[in-house]
């Protein structure tokens, strides 16, 4: 079974540069034809999907948010990692991190309450 879990500050100041760690278990992030994304939720809202970073390494983030995100990775420890730079309050959000395979988010992490405030 597949595990994920998301490690990070629960507050950041404006401005700064949120990051997030998804430590993943029970598969490889190198596993072939697997992705693994960030998404968001902010309050009262759905859920916006953020980026990915691919078994291969390559990267894809959102339109709307690809001049401020960006997905890394450390094989050697498989986990990877969200950098969101110059948050605003709304980036206030519960982020997730998610396995996804075979065309379905099948696996996802708990979930991690970020709060951009001064």
């Amino acid at each position: 079974q597949v595990h994920l879990q998301e490690l990070g500050p629960g507050l950041v100041k404006p401005s700064q540069t949120l990051s997030l760690t998804c430590t993943v278990s029970g598969d490889s992030i190198q596993a072939d034809l697997t992705y693994w994304s960030w998404i968001r939720q902010p309050p009262g809202k759905g859920l916006e999907w953020m980026g990915a970073i691919f078994h291969s390494g390559f990267t894809h983030y959102a339109p709307s948010l690809k001049s401020r995100t960006s997905i890394s990775r450390d094989t050697s420890k498989n986990q990877f990692t969200l950098h969101l730079s110059s948050v605003t309050p709304e980036d206030t959000a519960i982020y997730y991190c998610a396995r996804e395979a075979d065309g379905a988010f099948g696996s996802w992490g708990q979930g991690t309450q970020v709060t951009v405030s001064s």
